[in-house]
């Protein structure tokens, strides 16, 4: 252990550990959606209180933040460690005994994971505060609905829990890296998302008679195919701006032509800037296919979150924390997702940075990405967690 954290760090998350695995597997058996996230966020609070601590709960009724302080006083600069609590409309496919009880709802993410990590973060740092081992202030924060665009961070933000925060810390459950390994990258690590939908609407008609009517069927495929190859030319590739449709409808009847249709989906972007230009060029587009075709078009676009841009300072805080607790082999490089995380939000008022906590376990063959129902975790990553985020509090703001 590294002489500027305590000797016994190990020893105090170790006490925690089981008790942290078999909360793990309890909030995992019984998910909740974004903020309906009650039994979650009770579980948190009462353990919280358990501790000595004063929790507070979110204006909204799910979610929860906490403040740990020497001698229990808010003081000097504060640290923020954020987790996230709500599941994924998701059937849970494992068997396993802690296997979802939610019929059609499963932790597919890791949001579990994050919730008791900061939580045994939280448990530790407390017991030092109490020792008088603690010389600055952590705020824990629960959120609610980041699987919900724009999230739940937004809601933290508006109840003004950010206030007095200096930097803000996050992990995310990665199945590419293996338990005992973080992964981390300065400047952006994760892309923007927002959901477009596109209403198209014609007079109908049949199907034998296709140029007396507009075809909308055939107009919706081409806006399919054609809107994102047109984005494709008409923006730097060097963006990573992609559109993948996830929902596609029109009609009921195969020999009638239908007056409305509706395609969905999500529009990921790696650039900031690009990002700030694409509702404007979508819209474009759509229209422009939308006359030729003879139908009219409504879009529907929907900001979600922009990139997460990692802090340089609070990346190399990050860095000297896994490295004093588990050593430099432990820190590896990573790539930057197209995957979105409303973390972002918080990253645009305060510095930060977001790790990726290894989740594989040793030999494990192939990999259980992120929302799929077979998702799992490797639980010795619990541990690794609460001893990166303790570590890093003690030496924030050295």
């Amino acid at each position: 252990m590294n002489e500027r954290l305590p000797e016994d760090l190990r020893t105090l998350v170790k006490a925690y550990a089981d008790e942290l695995v078999a909360m793990r597997r309890d909030i995992h058996a019984h998910p909740e959606l974004g903020w309906a996230e009650i039994r979650t966020t009770r579980i948190v609070r009462e353990r919280l209180e358990a501790a000595g601590l004063q929790p507070r709960i979110l204006p909204g009724g799910t979610g929860l933040t906490c403040d740990i302080g020497p001698d229990g006083e808010v003081t000097g600069r504060i640290l923020a460690l954020r987790a996230d609590l709500d599941a994924l409309p998701i059937p849970d496919e494992k068997n396993v005994p802690y296997r979802s009880t939610v019929p059609g709802v499963a932790h597919a993410c890791g949001h579990d994971v994050h919730t008791v990590v900061v939580l045994g973060a939280g448990l530790v740092l407390a017991d030092l505060a109490r020792e008088g081992r603690l010389n600055r202030t952590v705020r824990l924060i629960f959120q609610p609905a980041e699987e919900i665009m724009p999230g739940g961070a937004l809601d933290v933000i508006r109840a003004g829990e950010l206030k007095g925060v200096e930097r803000i810390l996050a992990l995310h459950c990665d199945p590419k890296v293996e338990a005992g390994r973080v992964a981390l990258r300065t400047g952006p690590i994760t892309a923007a998302c927002d959901r477009v939908l596109i209403r198209l609407a014609g007079p109908g008609g049949h199907t034998a008679r296709p140029h007396l009517t507009a075809d909308l069927v055939y107009a919706l495929s081409k806006l399919v195919t054609e809107l994102p190859a047109a984005l494709s030319r008409r923006v730097d590739p060097r963006a990573g701006l992609s559109l993948v449709w996830g929902r596609i409808g029109a009609g009921s009847a195969a020999n009638a032509i239908p007056q409305v249709g509706e395609i969905e989906g999500t529009l990921r972007c790696l650039d900031l800037a690009a990002w700030h230009q694409a509702p404007e060029l979508v819209e474009e587009l759509v229209q422009t296919v939308a006359r030729i075709y003879g139908v009219q078009a409504e879009v529907q676009y929907d900001r979600g979150v922009p990139p997460v841009v990692n802090d340089a300072d609070s990346t190399a805080l990050f860095r000297a924390a896994a490295t004093a607790a588990f050593g430099p082999q432990a820190v590896i490089g990573t790539e930057q997702s197209l995957g979105g995380e409303d973390f972002a939000w918080y990253l645009e008022s305060v510095p930060g940075a977001l790790a990726r906590l290894g989740v594989r376990g040793p030999g494990e063959v192939g990999v259980r990405d992120l929302h799929q129902g077979t998702f799992d975790v490797d639980e010795s990553a619990i541990p690794v967690g609460v001893s990166l985020l303790a570590a890093a509090a003690l030496l924030a703001f050295d």
